[in-house]
């Protein structure tokens, strides 16, 4: 009977093993270069959460509460949004402007708004239409509206 040497054998998974590592190596670095393993950054998506909290009766009008959270380290000069108020049949109420600026870095912040002539039960919805005013300290922010988080604890939901 003959002896087998698996030398050979070897020699092939070691050098599987060699080129493993090195595909390995390659694709790791190209991840650490691509920046998958950074921190979003400052101004990413929901970086800026806001809440609907609470829907308050004030005589013939209606006193919104917003809960307003910068989870980042950019100050905010300027945040003026577009608001569209759904009556709870779901037909368009009145559109509006508010504005939530000043923005602290790392900050929550409560906003009040009162709808004149508005009954907190006949608010069913609002919508954040559109951002129309977002600047930083540094300048102008680009797609602010992607920036936004929403939810509410009123009975009316805060969409965007």
């Amino acid at each position: 009977m003959s002896q087998v040497s698996f030398q050979p054998a070897r020699r092939v998974a070691r050098a599987h093993l060699v080129a493993l590592i090195s595909l390995a190596s390659v694709f790791l670095a190209s991840e650490a270069a691509s920046g998958a393993d950074q921190p979003a950054s400052a101004t990413g998506p929901g970086s800026i959460a806001i809440e609907l909290n609470k829907l308050e009766p004030q005589g013939n009008q209606c006193r919104a509460y917003f809960v307003v959270t910068n989870k980042n380290s950019t100050n905010y000069q300027e945040l003026k949004l577009d608001l569209v108020l759904f009556r709870s049949d779901g037909v368009i109420g009145r559109r509006f402007a508010v504005d939530l600026a000043p923005l602290k870095p790392n900050k929550r912040t409560v906003k009040l708004f009162e709808l004149a002539d508005t009954a907190c039960d006949d608010v069913g919805s609002f919508l954040i239409n559109e951002v129309m005013e977002c600047k930083a300290d540094s300048g102008p922010v680009a797609d602010c509206l992607n920036n936004i988080s929403v939810s509410s604890l009123a009975k009316a939901q805060l969409t965007k």
